[in-house]
């Protein structure tokens, strides 16, 4: 096995026993990048030097076996809307395409505390709006298992360098599906914490009520041994949770008897891939074979999230957005006469197509005389949501669906239809919503050999159990072991 193709576990237990190094892990990754990464575009900045200076600070802690964590030595890719002290921080937009940030985002001091390798920054679509890493204000990152597919969004460039073995594991963000979806296109594992479970102070805002930052890992257990690295109350933000964290990985046990799994009917609707349907089927039916009891539940808001979600997350990226200006940071137009053009021009010219559209959406949604018609009438909706899945959790323990509707489609095929493109979000929003927890992890492939993966989600803050169920099934399949022919 080559070292770039390590899980973190394994990787954490050759380093502890001396059998590598950090440096000549982070040396035999970052060979894999500049020999793949020209065919996949993950990757929109590879910080080699920082990467090889932390490798070396790692291999010194590993030496004297003083303060090593689960983490000390592994690299990792950052999703590029987490901002790095000097490492350059775009959210994919020529809005930001110098921007360096002067600080660390609280996940990345959690990593730097851990003594883990900082890679570099991942591509993703601009501003995290987007579902295939198509909307990037920069390049268009292929899915690793097909080149001429999209690797899912809008943490398409973590999930593609995990799949590819471009790094040992990869932070993205989760607002409507964006760690999820990109993980079950690409068969990796992609788990969206509780909402405030990680600190999202240092990630770039998009939509403020619904952002939170999660890992994208080769398998189950390395989910785990990243979430306990990562989670944890700040102070800096106002949503975190004072909640104690728990080591993940005493969760991860294999069996599920007498676990209480949830199919929800509306989540098996018409437009679905057969495929996707059998394989997600298939997986809930092994889970019934090792011991869990199926309950058929019913989440009936469900047909309001796509309307709901894209009416409040548009009304926070408005606002959210309104920062970029040409005043204080980022690109400014040349030749404005006066502010308002510069204004103007800053945003016109700074950022794409798709940005534009949901900041126009939700300026639109927020205006005088449509506020309540639309805002406020989706945040009532989204309390329905929420509601349906407390009264579900009341029944089971777990709600076990798929993460999308089809499996990754062609590059190019739905970007002139944004609504088509939104619909691809439809089974893991309505989360975000809820403020829920929930997991993506491999359930199979269809017959053109496109990964699938299968949704599980669990009550707020109960990613204990979902570490179990996740772990259990994982471990009774072969899935998560088959790799792309790149």
């Amino acid at each position: 096995m080559k070292v770039y193709e390590l899980s973190v576990k394994e990787a954490r237990d050759r380093l502890l026993q001396r059998e590598i190094s950090s440096r000549e892990l982070t040396l035999g990754v970052l060979e894999r990048i500049r020999e793949i990464d020209p065919k996949i575009h993950a990757y929109l900045e590879v910080s080699e030097e920082l990467a090889m200076e932390q490798a070396e600070e790692a291999d010194k802690r590993l030496a004297k076996g003083d303060n090593i964590s689960p983490l000390t030595g592994i690299p990792i890719a950052i999703k590029d809307n987490i901002c790095a002290k000097g490492v350059r921080t775009t959210c994919a937009s020529r809005i930001l395409e110098n921007f360096t940030p002067p600080y660390d985002a609280t996940v990345i001091s959690h990593l730097k505390q851990a003594g883990a390798v900082i890679l570099g920054k991942t591509n993703m679509d601009e501003f995290a709006m987007g579902s295939s890493t198509e909307n990037s204000g920069f390049q268009i990152t292929r899915n690793p298992w097909n080149l001429e597919r999209i690797p899912g969004g809008s943490s398409g460039g973590s999930a593609a360098a995990v799949a590819s073995d471009m790094a040992i594991c990869a932070l993205g963000s989760d607002t409507g599906g964006s760690i999820r979806q990109p993980a079950s296109y690409c068969s990796v594992v992609g788990l969206k914490p509780t909402y405030g479970r990680v600190s999202r102070y240092g990630l770039v805002a998009y939509g403020s009520s619904l952002d939170q930052i999660g890992p994208l890992t080769k398998n189950v257990i390395d989910a785990a041994i990243v979430l306990s690295a990562i989670a944890g109350h700040d102070p800096r933000d106002s949503t975190s949770v004072n909640k104690p964290v728990p080591d993940y990985t005493s969760y991860c046990r294999e069996e599920i008897e007498g676990l209480r799994i949830g199919v929800p009917r509306e989540y098996f609707a018409e437009g679905m891939d057969p495929e996707v349907a059998n394989l997600v089927h298939s997986a809930i039916r092994r889970m019934e074979e090792m011991g869990a009891e199926i309950v058929d539940i019913s989440l009936p808001h469900t047909q309001y999230a796509i309307a709901c979600y894209y009416i409040c997350a548009m009304a926070e990226a408005s606002s959210n957005l309104a920062r970029y200006d040409g005043a204080h940071y980022g690109y400014r137009a040349p030749d404005t006469d006066n502010i308002i053009e510069m204004y103007s021009k800053t945003r016109a010219q700074g950022f794409g197509a798709e940005v534009k559209r949901r900041i126009m959406l939700g300026t639109y949604a927020l205006s005088a005389g449509y506020y309540d018609a639309y805002y406020l009438k989706a945040l009532r909706v989204r309390t329905l949501i929420k509601r349906d899945f407390e009264n579900a959790f009341e029944k089971v323990d777990i709600v076990a669906t798929p993460v999308t509707p089809t499996a990754a489609f062609k590059i190019g095929e739905k970007i002139t239809d944004p609504l088509t493109m939104y619909l691809s979000d439809i089974y893991t929003i309505s989360l975000n919503l809820a403020g829920m927890c929930g997991i993506s992890i491999p359930c199979g492939f269809t017959g053109g050999s496109l990964p699938v993966g299968l949704q599980l989600i669990a009550n707020i803050f109960q990613e204990d159990i979902l570490f179990r169920a996740a772990y259990a099934y994982e471990q009774s399949t072969p899935h998560h072991k088959r790799k792309p022919d790149i």
